[in-house]
């Protein structure tokens, strides 16, 4: 695989490399945090619920079924704990400008 000229890339960008990698780096974690959302999201629908809290909520009053609805929680506050994951890189990452 032959290596990319980032130097040449950042400079027809108008930007030093340190920037190209920091700009790189916020838009593969806006698209990772989009994708994980974007899973929690069908999680949670499956169950008409907008938040994690909301299908607990759910599943204790009865209203959708214990199996696998608990699974599905545990996986939307898993996914929850990503987004905020993710959130602290970017906020670290946009506060370099």
């Amino acid at each position: 695989m032959t290596p990319i000229p980032t130097a040449e890339l950042a400079t027809s960008f108008g930007v030093s490399e340190g920037e190209l990698f920091r700009q790189a780096f916020i838009s593969l974690l806006q698209e990772k945090k989009r994708q994980v959302l974007q899973l929690k999201l069908e999680y949670l629908a499956r169950y008409g619920a907008k938040t994690p809290a909301e299908l607990e909520s759910k599943i204790t009053e009865g209203s959708v079924v214990e199996h696998p609805a608990w699974e599905d929680l545990i996986a939307a506050e898993n996914l929850d704990a990503r987004i905020k994951e993710i959130n602290v890189y970017l906020s670290d990452l946009q506060r370099l400008d």
